[in-house]
């Protein structure tokens, strides 16, 4: 039996965001944290096993360099993150490490996509020994004793396993986390394996750390794959308390932090919980400014309290400016309320990144002028234009999927060769071909507004930190952009695994 459980986030794409709702490399380099999995090594650590976090994107580890730090854990644990544009590259991996590991090593993998597809995935890759259905944390943590102990595996719920006689066992639905104190805080996982600075959001300050403060969402919108798949529709929190411990940790630990995310689906759904978190934070002398997801229908009152506990900025899906869309894609918001929410943005003082999504049911070519003229009067601080990703397991995928709308079936052709969102959806008044093009162009008109050039000097004169992100955010952003106005398709440095690079120097030498 070997020493260690290993918890891998895999290498695809150079910089590839696994853990973005919507896995990609991105123009403008965000890359998130392997957050999820940190959450379950965390958990698995504290039942008393030894273990391991790699991160292998952010420092394209791939092949022998990776495969050897892995055999030198000693591992009898394999877990490993997928996503579903890079299953393919995934499931490759998986069986790479196990043919250079041993036959002994147990190989599981987690996610979105082999939650919404098991028996899919267990089928097309015999050599995967189970997936892990749902939130899996506690999964993880009961599977790592069990192997430990000699135990059979089959006992552990919230897996599809394969058993000896090659046929697939469902172990039972494994209930989600109700008190989600007991789990660790994500910031020490980071501090003690990862390196903090590889981590970017284009809308946020660098460097960042990102926890959550509570799981689920109890909105039903068609398109948003973590409440359908893994965490769902209940907003389960974390104690106040434990959230402004481990901010304040942050604080003293990670001393060089310019700014904290908090990646709740939507950390506003409660105005009473977020009033009394901002209270608190106030009171404990917090002094990182903070970030959130938030729904456009917050009102003045709980925006001037975060704007006091130091909420620079939050992230905001729109969506669209249709009313009927909206409807369709279950949004349960009107028009109407962007408006009066951005002027209370306004007057808290707090920043806004918008985030507009095309290709919903519904979606013409008068829809889509229509949402960038919505954007641009509600003039956010930064802004994202993107073709509709329907993921497996999403009202959105069923949708697309039963109507024929999906340009193709291969998971591997939902990337381009840069690892950049690329759309597969093409309905009846719009092709994915014009999808893309309209968010390219959308971009363009938005960020090269002279108003906005304007704005955006002065923000940077005004406040160096801002100043700073800025020009991180636009350094790559700018390229596509320029790009894109001359016609010229950008293609970022293909990636090239450290390994393979070093074999062509020795060779050559």
């Amino acid at each position: 039996m070997g020493k260690k459980a290993v918890f891998l986030n895999p290498p695809f794409k150079y910089r590839y965001s696994r853990e973005m709702r919507s896995p990609a490399v991105t123009k403008s380099g965000t890359l998130y944290y392997p957050m999820w999995l940190a959450y379950a090594a965390g958990y698995t650590q504290d039942a008393g096993i030894e273990i391991d976090l790699i991160d292998a994107p952010p420092k394209g580890l791939y092949g022998e360099e990776l495969y050897n730090k892995i055999k030198n854990d000693d591992p009898f644990l394999l877990v490993m993150e997928t996503s579903t544009p890079a299953i393919d590259f995934e499931a490759k991996v998986a069986k790479e490490i196990k043919d250079y590991i041993g036959d002994d090593l147990f190989v599981i993998l987690v996610g979105t996509h082999v939650t919404a597809l098991p028996n899919e995935v267990m089928n097309k890759y015999p050599w995967v020994d189970a997936v892990a259905v749902g939130e899996y944390d506690e999964t993880i943590r009961e599977l790592a004793l069990a192997l430990k102990e000699g135990k059979d595996p089959v006992s552990v719920k919230g897996m599809v396993l394969r058993q000896e006689d090659g046929t697939l066992k469902h172990t039972g639905v494994r209930p989600l986390i109700e008190d989600l104190d007991k789990l660790p805080w994500v910031s020490k996982i980071y501090k003690q394996f990862l390196d903090y600075k590889d981590y970017f959001y284009s809308h946020s300050r660098h460097p960042i750390v990102t926890i959550v403060t509570g799981r689920g969402c109890p909105y039903q919108c068609t398109y948003c794959v973590l409440p359908q798949t893994m965490m769902g529709h209940k907003y389960r929190v974390r104690s106040i308390d434990d959230v402004v411990g481990e901010l304040l940790w942050i604080q003293e630990n990670f001393p060089d932090v310019e700014e904290i995310m908090i990646e709740d689906d939507t950390l506003t759904v409660n105005k009473k919980r977020v009033i009394e978190l901002s209270k608190k934070l106030i009171e404990a002398g917090f002094k990182i400014p903070w970030s959130a997801n938030s729904r456009a229908d917050v009102d003045e009152e709980a925006l001037i309290w975060m704007r006091k506990a130091g909420c620079r900025l939050l992230c905001v899906g729109f969506e669209s400016a249709d009313q009927k869309i909206l409807d369709n894609i279950k949004k349960n918001i009107k028009v109407e309320q962007y408006f009066k929410f951005r002027e209370a943005t306004k007057k808290a003082g707090i920043m806004v990144h918008g985030c507009f999504m095309v290709g919903n049911k519904g979606e013409t070519k008068e829809t889509l002028r229509k949402t960038l003229e919505l954007a641009k009067k509600l003039n956010t601080d930064t802004v994202q234009f993107f073709p509709i990703m329907v993921y497996p397991g999403t009202e959105a995928y069923e949708w697309a999927k039963q109507n024929n709308y999906l340009d193709t079936t291969d998971f591997s052709e939902w990337l381009t060769e840069e690892g950049w969102h690329k759309c597969v959806v093409s309905t009846e008044e719009v092709t994915s071909e014009e999808l893309v093009e309209f968010c390219d162009q959308a971009r363009i008109e938005y960020y090269l507004r002279p108003a906005y050039i304007w704005y955006k000097l002065v923000q940077s004169i005004k406040n160096p930190e801002e100043g700073k992100r800025n020009l991180k955010s636009f350094k790559t952003f700018f390229k596509y952009l320029i790009k894109a106005i001359l016609g010229v398709r950008f293609r970022l440095k293909p990636f090239r695994p450290r390994y393979e690079v070093k074999k062509e120097v020795k060779k050559a030498s």
